[in-house]
Protein backbone atom coordinates (compact mmCIF):
# COMPACT_ATOMS: atom_id res chain seq x y z
CA UNK A 1 0.00 0.00 0.00
CA UNK A 2 0.86 3.91 -0.73
CA UNK A 3 1.09 6.32 1.54
CA UNK A 4 1.20 10.07 0.70
CA UNK A 5 4.91 10.95 1.50
CA UNK A 6 4.19 13.48 4.17
CA UNK A 7 1.79 11.60 6.25
CA UNK A 8 3.87 8.08 6.81
CA UNK A 9 4.13 7.31 10.46
CA UNK A 10 7.13 10.22 12.07
CA UNK A 11 9.54 7.64 13.64
CA UNK A 12 12.79 9.02 14.05
CA UNK A 13 15.31 7.96 11.90
CA UNK A 14 18.76 7.19 13.18
CA UNK A 15 21.37 10.50 13.32
CA UNK A 16 19.06 12.78 11.34
CA UNK A 17 16.61 15.20 12.41
CA UNK A 18 13.33 14.94 10.34
CA UNK A 19 11.48 12.72 11.41
CA UNK A 20 9.48 12.19 7.97
CA UNK A 21 9.60 13.99 4.18
CA UNK A 22 7.61 16.80 3.53
CA UNK A 23 7.05 17.64 -0.06
CA UNK A 24 8.60 21.10 -1.49
CA UNK A 25 5.90 23.47 -1.95
CA UNK A 26 7.52 23.85 -6.37
CA UNK A 27 6.17 20.17 -6.17
CA UNK A 28 3.16 19.55 -8.54
CA UNK A 29 2.71 16.20 -8.47
CA UNK A 30 1.74 14.02 -5.11
CA UNK A 31 5.00 11.95 -4.23
CA UNK A 32 3.73 8.24 -3.06
CA UNK A 33 6.00 5.82 -0.78
CA UNK A 34 5.42 2.36 0.09
CA UNK A 35 4.81 2.24 3.83
CA UNK A 36 7.74 0.58 5.81
CA UNK A 37 7.98 -2.77 7.09
CA UNK A 38 7.81 -3.54 11.02
CA UNK A 39 12.06 -3.83 10.24
CA UNK A 40 12.24 -0.70 8.76
CA UNK A 41 10.71 0.99 11.21
CA UNK A 42 12.94 -0.36 13.77
CA UNK A 43 15.99 0.28 11.50
CA UNK A 44 15.78 3.81 10.17
CA UNK A 45 18.61 4.70 8.19
CA UNK A 46 19.35 7.17 5.50
CA UNK A 47 23.04 7.64 4.23
CA UNK A 48 24.47 10.58 3.03
CA UNK A 49 25.10 11.35 -0.83
CA UNK A 50 27.18 13.72 -1.79
CA UNK A 51 25.74 15.74 -5.31
CA UNK A 52 29.15 17.41 -7.32
CA UNK A 53 28.40 21.00 -8.41
CA UNK A 54 30.07 23.53 -10.57
CA UNK A 55 28.22 26.40 -9.03
CA UNK A 56 28.20 29.51 -12.02
CA UNK A 57 28.44 32.15 -9.09
CA UNK A 58 29.28 31.59 -5.21
CA UNK A 59 28.80 34.91 -3.49
CA UNK A 60 25.12 36.28 -2.12
CA UNK A 61 24.27 39.29 -1.22
CA UNK A 62 20.92 40.20 1.11
CA UNK A 63 19.70 43.71 2.01
CA UNK A 64 18.11 42.39 4.65
CA UNK A 65 17.66 45.37 7.61
CA UNK A 66 18.03 42.77 10.38
CA UNK A 67 20.80 40.78 8.97
CA UNK A 68 24.13 42.55 10.43
CA UNK A 69 26.00 41.53 6.91
CA UNK A 70 24.86 41.60 3.17
CA UNK A 71 27.62 39.01 1.67
CA UNK A 72 27.83 35.70 2.46
CA UNK A 73 29.35 32.33 1.01
CA UNK A 74 28.04 28.69 1.13
CA UNK A 75 29.97 25.72 -0.11
CA UNK A 76 27.17 23.47 1.09
CA UNK A 77 24.02 22.90 0.02
CA UNK A 78 21.85 21.11 2.18
CA UNK A 79 23.17 20.40 5.93
CA UNK A 80 24.33 17.16 7.60
CA UNK A 81 23.77 18.21 10.89
CA UNK A 82 20.13 17.70 11.02
CA UNK A 83 18.76 20.96 12.77
CA UNK A 84 14.88 20.18 12.12
CA UNK A 85 14.08 23.76 12.76
CA UNK A 86 16.86 24.82 10.32
CA UNK A 87 15.29 27.82 8.21
CA UNK A 88 17.05 26.84 5.11
CA UNK A 89 15.86 23.79 4.35
CA UNK A 90 13.22 24.83 1.94
CA UNK A 91 16.00 25.99 -0.21
CA UNK A 92 16.36 22.45 -1.17
CA UNK A 93 13.08 22.87 -3.52
CA UNK A 94 14.93 24.91 -5.95
CA UNK A 95 16.99 22.01 -6.88
CA UNK A 96 14.00 19.46 -6.24
CA UNK A 97 14.45 17.94 -3.50
CA UNK A 98 12.44 18.02 -0.55
CA UNK A 99 12.95 19.61 2.89
CA UNK A 100 13.09 17.10 5.19
CA UNK A 101 15.19 14.02 5.17
CA UNK A 102 16.96 15.37 1.46
CA UNK A 103 17.87 18.22 3.13
CA UNK A 104 20.46 16.53 5.04
CA UNK A 105 20.72 13.28 3.55
CA UNK A 106 21.51 14.65 -0.10
CA UNK A 107 24.09 17.65 0.32
CA UNK A 108 25.06 19.75 -2.89
CA UNK A 109 29.08 20.26 -2.82
CA UNK A 110 29.92 23.37 -4.96
CA UNK A 111 33.45 22.37 -5.77
CA UNK A 112 34.60 25.22 -7.91
CA UNK A 113 33.65 27.22 -4.41
CA UNK A 114 37.25 29.05 -3.99
CA UNK A 115 38.00 28.72 -6.97
CA UNK A 116 34.66 31.16 -8.50
CA UNK A 117 35.39 33.37 -5.14
CA UNK A 118 39.33 34.15 -6.16
CA UNK A 119 37.83 35.26 -9.82
CA UNK A 120 35.48 38.05 -7.53
CA UNK A 121 38.37 38.90 -5.52
CA UNK A 122 40.61 39.73 -8.76
CA UNK A 123 37.99 42.39 -10.21
CA UNK A 124 39.14 45.69 -10.38
CA UNK A 125 35.65 46.81 -9.15
CA UNK A 126 35.57 44.68 -6.22
CA UNK A 127 35.32 46.66 -3.12
CA UNK A 128 35.22 44.27 0.54
CA UNK A 129 33.04 43.88 2.87
CA UNK A 130 32.50 40.98 5.23
CA UNK A 131 31.79 38.14 3.79
CA UNK A 132 30.22 35.48 5.99
CA UNK A 133 31.01 31.38 6.04
CA UNK A 134 27.68 29.63 7.47
CA UNK A 135 24.98 31.87 6.90
CA UNK A 136 22.81 29.43 5.27
CA UNK A 137 24.07 25.85 6.00
CA UNK A 138 26.90 24.94 8.35
CA UNK A 139 30.97 25.15 6.61
CA UNK A 140 31.98 22.97 8.86
CA UNK A 141 29.30 20.21 8.48
CA UNK A 142 30.86 16.40 8.84
CA UNK A 143 31.78 15.72 4.91
CA UNK A 144 33.44 19.06 5.05
CA UNK A 145 36.69 16.90 7.02
CA UNK A 146 36.91 14.99 3.50
CA UNK A 147 35.84 17.84 1.17
CA UNK A 148 37.74 20.29 2.58
CA UNK A 149 35.53 23.33 0.36
CA UNK A 150 35.57 25.86 3.29
CA UNK A 151 39.23 25.53 3.90
CA UNK A 152 39.69 26.20 0.50
CA UNK A 153 37.53 29.07 0.64
CA UNK A 154 39.39 30.58 3.50
CA UNK A 155 42.57 30.03 1.98
CA UNK A 156 41.82 32.66 -0.56
CA UNK A 157 40.30 34.94 2.09
CA UNK A 158 43.57 34.80 4.04
CA UNK A 159 45.90 35.38 1.30
CA UNK A 160 43.73 38.51 0.49
CA UNK A 161 43.52 39.47 4.12
CA UNK A 162 39.41 39.76 3.48
CA UNK A 163 37.18 40.80 6.74
CA UNK A 164 35.76 36.92 7.06
CA UNK A 165 32.73 36.17 9.65
CA UNK A 166 32.01 32.56 10.23
CA UNK A 167 29.40 30.73 11.86
CA UNK A 168 29.23 27.03 13.27
CA UNK A 169 28.30 24.42 15.31
CA UNK A 170 31.39 22.14 14.00
CA UNK A 171 34.72 21.90 16.49
CA UNK A 172 36.16 21.43 12.93
CA UNK A 173 36.72 25.03 12.92
CA UNK A 174 39.80 24.29 14.62
CA UNK A 175 41.57 22.47 11.97
CA UNK A 176 41.83 25.69 10.45
CA UNK A 177 43.24 27.91 13.34
CA UNK A 178 45.90 28.79 11.70
CA UNK A 179 44.27 30.34 8.67
CA UNK A 180 41.86 32.26 11.10
CA UNK A 181 45.21 33.13 13.30
CA UNK A 182 46.48 35.10 10.34
CA UNK A 183 43.47 36.77 9.60
CA UNK A 184 42.56 37.99 13.16
CA UNK A 185 46.18 39.91 13.55
CA UNK A 186 45.06 41.94 10.21
CA UNK A 187 41.73 42.26 12.57
CA UNK A 188 39.92 40.78 9.63
CA UNK A 189 37.87 37.52 11.12
CA UNK A 190 35.09 37.00 13.62
CA UNK A 191 33.67 33.73 14.53
CA UNK A 192 30.09 32.61 15.72
CA UNK A 193 29.87 29.54 17.17
CA UNK A 194 25.94 28.02 17.99
CA UNK A 195 25.28 26.92 21.27
CA UNK A 196 21.85 25.87 21.66
CA UNK A 197 21.76 23.85 25.19
CA UNK A 198 24.36 21.96 27.29
CA UNK A 199 22.64 18.99 28.02
CA UNK A 200 24.10 16.72 25.52
CA UNK A 201 20.83 14.75 25.38
CA UNK A 202 18.82 17.71 24.22
CA UNK A 203 21.58 18.80 21.71
CA UNK A 204 21.54 15.31 19.97
CA UNK A 205 17.92 15.86 19.76
CA UNK A 206 18.22 19.17 18.14
CA UNK A 207 21.18 18.92 15.97
CA UNK A 208 21.70 15.01 15.44
CA UNK A 209 25.53 15.53 14.11
CA UNK A 210 26.41 18.60 15.21
CA UNK A 211 29.58 18.88 17.72
CA UNK A 212 28.79 18.04 21.27
CA UNK A 213 28.19 20.71 23.82
CA UNK A 214 31.21 20.80 25.47
CA UNK A 215 33.05 20.56 22.01
CA UNK A 216 31.67 23.99 21.25
CA UNK A 217 32.51 25.32 24.73
CA UNK A 218 35.96 23.91 24.18
CA UNK A 219 36.30 25.97 20.70
CA UNK A 220 35.55 28.66 21.95
CA UNK A 221 37.49 28.21 24.79
CA UNK A 222 40.75 27.35 21.62
CA UNK A 223 39.73 30.48 19.53
CA UNK A 224 39.82 32.83 22.35
CA UNK A 225 43.71 31.54 22.94
CA UNK A 226 44.68 31.94 19.82
CA UNK A 227 43.41 35.80 19.79
CA UNK A 228 40.88 35.10 17.42
CA UNK A 229 37.47 36.77 18.37
CA UNK A 230 34.54 34.64 18.83
CA UNK A 231 30.98 34.91 19.72
CA UNK A 232 28.26 32.83 21.15
CA UNK A 233 24.83 32.55 18.99
CA UNK A 234 22.37 31.73 21.64
CA UNK A 235 19.61 30.06 18.67
CA UNK A 236 17.37 29.30 17.80
CA UNK A 237 15.53 29.74 21.36
CA UNK A 238 12.62 27.67 21.03
CA UNK A 239 9.83 28.55 24.08
CA UNK A 240 9.70 24.98 26.61
CA UNK A 241 12.27 23.32 24.87
CA UNK A 242 15.73 25.16 25.48
CA UNK A 243 14.74 28.67 26.47
CA UNK A 244 15.48 28.35 29.83
CA UNK A 245 19.08 27.78 29.63
CA UNK A 246 19.84 31.04 28.42
CA UNK A 247 21.42 32.40 30.98
CA UNK A 248 23.87 29.25 31.71
CA UNK A 249 24.61 29.11 27.95
CA UNK A 250 26.37 32.61 28.18
CA UNK A 251 27.87 31.78 31.66
CA UNK A 252 29.48 29.08 30.17
CA UNK A 253 30.28 30.84 26.75
CA UNK A 254 31.85 33.52 28.71
CA UNK A 255 33.86 32.21 30.84
CA UNK A 256 35.41 30.14 27.93
CA UNK A 257 36.56 33.22 26.58
CA UNK A 258 33.55 34.54 24.08
CA UNK A 259 33.40 38.35 23.96
CA UNK A 260 30.00 38.84 21.93
CA UNK A 261 26.54 37.48 21.88
CA UNK A 262 23.34 37.23 19.99
CA UNK A 263 20.33 35.12 19.67
CA UNK A 264 17.26 33.98 17.49
CA UNK A 265 13.95 33.19 18.55
CA UNK A 266 13.09 29.57 16.59
CA UNK A 267 11.95 30.78 12.82
CA UNK A 268 9.58 27.86 10.66
CA UNK A 269 9.17 29.44 7.38
CA UNK A 270 7.38 27.07 4.95
CA UNK A 271 7.55 23.36 5.16
CA UNK A 272 9.85 24.07 8.34
CA UNK A 273 6.46 24.36 10.35
CA UNK A 274 5.91 20.64 9.31
CA UNK A 275 8.68 19.33 10.04
CA UNK A 276 9.35 20.87 13.67
CA UNK A 277 5.50 19.57 14.67
CA UNK A 278 6.37 16.16 13.41
CA UNK A 279 9.70 16.47 15.53
CA UNK A 280 7.22 17.39 17.97
CA UNK A 281 5.01 15.04 18.18
CA UNK A 282 8.29 12.08 17.98
CA UNK A 283 10.58 13.89 21.12
CA UNK A 284 8.44 16.25 22.98
CA UNK A 285 4.80 15.13 22.23
CA UNK A 286 3.81 15.66 26.12
CA UNK A 287 4.67 19.74 25.14
CA UNK A 288 3.79 20.59 21.59
CA UNK A 289 0.50 22.47 21.98
CA UNK A 290 2.58 24.28 24.48
CA UNK A 291 5.83 24.71 22.60
CA UNK A 292 3.33 25.86 19.28
CA UNK A 293 1.35 27.87 21.55
CA UNK A 294 4.28 30.27 22.75
CA UNK A 295 5.32 30.27 19.11
CA UNK A 296 2.26 31.76 18.20
CA UNK A 297 2.00 34.35 20.80
CA UNK A 298 5.58 35.34 19.90
CA UNK A 299 4.83 35.51 16.26
CA UNK A 300 1.07 37.39 16.05
CA UNK A 301 -0.95 34.37 16.34
CA UNK A 302 0.96 32.62 13.54
CA UNK A 303 3.71 30.05 13.66
CA UNK A 304 6.08 32.32 11.46
CA UNK A 305 6.01 35.86 11.08
CA UNK A 306 8.60 36.73 7.93
CA UNK A 307 8.39 40.53 8.68
CA UNK A 308 11.53 42.30 9.30
CA UNK A 309 12.16 43.44 12.58
CA UNK A 310 9.96 40.49 14.19
CA UNK A 311 11.38 37.47 12.39
CA UNK A 312 14.56 37.89 14.32
CA UNK A 313 13.34 37.88 18.17
CA UNK A 314 8.98 37.99 17.89
CA UNK A 315 6.87 40.30 19.49
CA UNK A 316 5.00 39.78 22.72
CA UNK A 317 4.94 39.75 26.03
CA UNK A 318 6.86 36.13 25.94
CA UNK A 319 9.43 37.21 23.27
CA UNK A 320 10.11 40.29 25.14
CA UNK A 321 10.59 38.43 28.32
CA UNK A 322 13.18 36.24 26.72
CA UNK A 323 15.14 38.91 25.09
CA UNK A 324 14.77 41.14 28.29
CA UNK A 325 16.33 37.84 30.10
CA UNK A 326 19.19 37.36 27.49
CA UNK A 327 19.79 41.64 27.59
CA UNK A 328 20.18 41.37 30.93
CA UNK A 329 22.57 38.91 31.25
CA UNK A 330 24.75 39.65 27.92
CA UNK A 331 25.29 43.25 29.17
CA UNK A 332 26.57 41.45 33.12
CA UNK A 333 28.65 38.80 31.66
CA UNK A 334 30.50 41.82 28.84
CA UNK A 335 29.40 39.61 25.91
CA UNK A 336 27.94 42.82 24.55
CA UNK A 337 30.34 43.36 22.25
CA UNK A 338 29.34 43.50 17.90
CA UNK A 339 29.63 40.39 17.08
CA UNK A 340 30.84 40.91 12.77
CA UNK A 341 33.67 43.59 13.44
CA UNK A 342 36.37 42.41 10.93
CA UNK A 343 38.45 44.79 9.29
CA UNK A 344 38.98 45.87 5.49
CA UNK A 345 41.88 47.89 5.80
CA UNK A 346 44.59 45.26 4.89
CA UNK A 347 42.57 43.95 1.84
CA UNK A 348 44.73 42.95 -1.25
CA UNK A 349 43.36 41.59 -4.23
CA UNK A 350 44.70 37.63 -4.59
CA UNK A 351 47.08 38.02 -7.48
CA UNK A 352 49.30 40.67 -6.91
CA UNK A 353 50.02 40.83 -3.35
CA UNK A 354 50.32 45.14 -3.31
CA UNK A 355 47.68 46.29 -0.74
CA UNK A 356 45.26 47.53 -3.59
CA UNK A 357 42.70 49.69 -1.93
CA UNK A 358 43.70 52.59 0.36
CA UNK A 359 41.72 51.82 3.18
CA UNK A 360 43.74 52.43 6.10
Amino acid sequence: MATPLDTLKRLPVRGRGATHDVQSRFERLERLQDDPSEDEIVSRQVATQIIHEAARSIVSTNDSPDVPFNRSVNPYAGCEHGCVYCFARPTHGYRGLNPGLDFETKIIAKDNAAELLRSELEKPSYRPETIVLGANTDPYQPIERELRLTRRILEVLTECRHPTGIVTKGALVLRDIDLLAELARFQAIHVCVSITSLDTKLSRIMEPRASAPQRRLDTIRALAAAQVPVAVLVSPLIPAINDHQIEAILEAAADAGATAANSILVRLPWEVKELFEGWLDTHFAERKERVLQLIRQSRGGKLYDANWGNRMRGEGPYAQMLFRRFEVARQRLGLDRRSWEASAAHFRRPSGGQLSLELA
